[in-house]
């Protein structure tokens, strides 16, 4: 007699999750929080003001629940830019922190590259200025769709040409590195080494022969992307419909309004200090 195979009526795990609230968030939201933290950030020195500012940065980040694969590569490049930006800026101006801050307080050296206290400290806030912008872009990045980020830069009034313009860059990204693998992988079939075994300058060498098919590569799928808008009269109208847009939610105006709140401080910081720069040494 056959056995009757039971179904398990429990959804499969992880079904009923609920999608982080980043990803709740309107293409609007995101854009006046990373436009507008981004324009504070920049340009205030305070390092109070800073670490706050790191710190929604890391929520906002771990939010995105983004694995680390995704994005090691371009925080290992910026944390080489950020690294040479900093030695620089020594190099060039080792005395500007105390030019900035009215005192000098040496802790080692002798001569032009003396190393002060007030110049360490102006490179934190720097540094500080790095930490806080990056996981703000990579959690902006990965968690906003090129669609909706269009349909919310065009609620800000930006034209939509423009929003098209940066939609079809963004979307074009994941093709444009998909070609580069499938040339680079046709050139080692042909004898040519790029991988890790390769020396760094065999690579940098051999990168730059790929690059040349791949630009004609995008300079035909620009042509054809731009036929194909021509015909459907693109550019036409002086507004158009977003299919991604919808209306904001108790969400978005709850973060664009601490959003607005963080700037207003950030300003008021400029009054209590005297300018941009907070300065514990007087």
């Amino acid at each position: 007699m056959p056995t009757k195979l039971k179904t398990d009526p429990k959804p499969i795990a992880g079904s009923q999750q609920r999608a982080p609230w980043i990803n709740r968030l309107s293409g609007t939201t995101k854009i006046v929080i990373l436009l507008g933290l981004s324009a504070i950030g920049m340009v205030s020195y305070d390092t109070r003001y800073l670490v706050l500012l790191t710190a929604f940065a890391f929520i906002f980040y771990a939010a995105a629940r983004l694995k680390w694969r995704q994005v090691r590569g371009l925080v290992y490049a910026i944390i080489g830019f950020t690294l040479l930006n900093l030695v620089l800026v020594y190099v060039f101006s080792p005395h500007y922190g105390a030019e900035i801050y009215g005192s000098s307080h040496v802790l080692f050296g002798s001569g032009f590259f003396v190393v002060t206290t007030e110049e360490l400290f102006y490179l934190l806030n720097m540094t500080l200025k790095y930490i806080f912008i990056v996981p703000l872009i990579l959690a902006f990045l990965y968690t906003t769709d090129p669609s909706e980020l269009a349909a919310g830069m065009n609620r800000i009034k930006i034209p939509y040409k423009i929003c098209y313009a940066v939609e079809l860059s963004l979307r074009y990204i994941p093709d444009f590195m998909r070609e580069f693998k499938q040339i680079s992988l046709a050139q080692q079939a042909r004898g040519l080494e790029i991988s890790k075994k390769a020396g760094i300058w065999q690579r940098v060498k051999g990168s730059s022969q790929i690059l040349l098919p791949l630009v004609f590569s995008s300079l035909d799928r620009i042509e054809v992307t731009t036929r194909a808008m021509r015909l459907r009269r693109f550019g036409t109208q002086k507004k158009r419909t977003w299919y991604m847009s919808h209306p904001l939610a108790k969400l978005d105006y709850g973060l664009i309004f601490f959003t607005v709140v963080l700037i207003v401080l950030g300003i008021a910081l400029f009054q209590v200090n005297g300018g941009r720069y907070y300065n514990p040494f007087n």
